[in-house]
C-alpha cells in the first residue's frame, strides 16, 4: 500500500524584509542545479551517497537524536525532510523554502525516489529570516547548505531559536565553509544588507561561531567524516585544512 501524498499549503506574501522576490528566481537555480546535474552528464539522478549517511553519522558520532516535530529551513527538493520523515521517533517534519515550485514539483519526485514517509511531511513557501510558526513549537530546526543563502545570517538563526522548544537544537549540515588553506576575508557588508545575494556565502569556522554567539545560540561544530577505510583517516588529516565539513549543532538554553 503506497503511502498518502506530502500535504502542500500555499502561502502568499511569505518574504520577509530581508529578501527580494529576486531571490526565488536564484533560489531555483541554485536548487535545481544541485538536484538534476548529473542528468545533464548523461547519468541518472541520484540523491543518495553521502546524503544517506548523514543520519546515522549525526546519531552516532554526534548524539543527535530526531524526534518530536522537526522543522527544515531552505528544504529547496527536500532531501533531509525525506530522510527525516522514515525515523520512527519522527512525528511531523515540515519543510519550507523560498521556491514554491521546488516544493511543488522537485519534492514529491524526491520524496519517491528516497522512498519517504510522505503522511508525514508538510511543504509550503516560507522565508527562514521570518518563520510563520509560534514561539517554541519544534523539537528540531534543520537545515543542510542553506544557512550560506541568508541574507542575514544571524537573523535567521534567532527565529530558529524562537521556534524551538527549550532544549530543542539546531542542525545544520553541509554547510560552505572555508578551510584553512583557502579562506578568504570574512563576508561583505552584502551578507546583511537589504539586497539579495548573488551567491552562496562562505564563511570560516570561527566566522560561524561568532555568528552563533550573536544569535544567542551555543553551538558545537562537529567535524563530518563520511568515508570508510584508507580514505576515512585521510579525510580526517585533512577536514578543515583543504577541504571543511562540519555539522553544526545549536541548543536551545531552559528545561522542556
Amino acid at each position: 500500500m503506497s503511502s498518502p501524498e506530502s500535504k502542500f499549503v500555499d502561502k502568499k506574501n511569505y518574504l520577509s524584509r530581508y529578501t527580494h522576490e529576486r531571490s526565488i528566481a536564484l533560489r531555483d537555480a541554485e536548487t535545481v542545479e544541485v538536484v538534476t546535474g548529473s542528468e545533464q552528464q548523461g547519468r541518472k539522478p541520484s540523491l543518495k551517497g553521502d546524503r544517506s549517511m548523514m543520519l546515522p553519522f549525526l546519531a552516532s558520532k554526534c548524539g543527535v537524536e530526531f524526534y518530536g516535530r522537526i522543522l527544515e529551513i531552505g528544504a529547496g527538493s527536500g532531501w533531509l525532510s525525506a530522510e527525516l520523515s522514515k525515523l520512527p521517533r519522527v512525528v511531523e517534519v515540515t519543510a519550507i523554502d523560498l521556491s514554491p515550485r521546488l516544493l511543488k514539483e522537485e519534492a514529491p519526485r524526491v520524496f519517491k525516489m528516497l522512498r519517504a514517509h510522505t503522511a508525514k511531511i508538510i511543504r509550503m513557501p516560507g522565508d527562514f529570516h521570518k518563520l510563520d510558526f509560534p514561539n517554541n513549537h519544534f523539537d528540531f530546526v534543520v537545515c543542510s547548505a542553506a544557512l550560506g543563502e541568508a541574507v542575514n545570517i544571524v537573523q535567521v538563526i534567532r527565529e530558529a531559536k524562537r521556534v524551538l522548544k527549550a532544549g530543542g537544537k539546531l542542525v545544520a549540515v553541509r554547510e560552505s565553509v572555508a578551510p584553512w588553506m583557502r579562506r578568504k576575508p570574512g563576508p561583505s557588508k552584502k551578507a546583511t544588507s537589504t539586497s539579495p545575494p548573488s551567491k552562496t556565502q562562505t564563511y570560516t569556522l570561527s566566522h560561524y561561531k561568532e555568528i552563533f554567539r550573536q544569535a544567542a545560540m551555543p553551538v558545537e561544530a562537529r567535524r563530518v567524516n563520511l568515508s570508510s577505510g584508507v580514505k576515512y583517516y585521510v579525510n580526517k588529516v585533512v577536514n578543515g585544512l583543504t577541504h571543511a565539513r562540519y555539522a553544526f549543532i545549536a541548543t536551545k538554553k531552559g528545561r522542556s
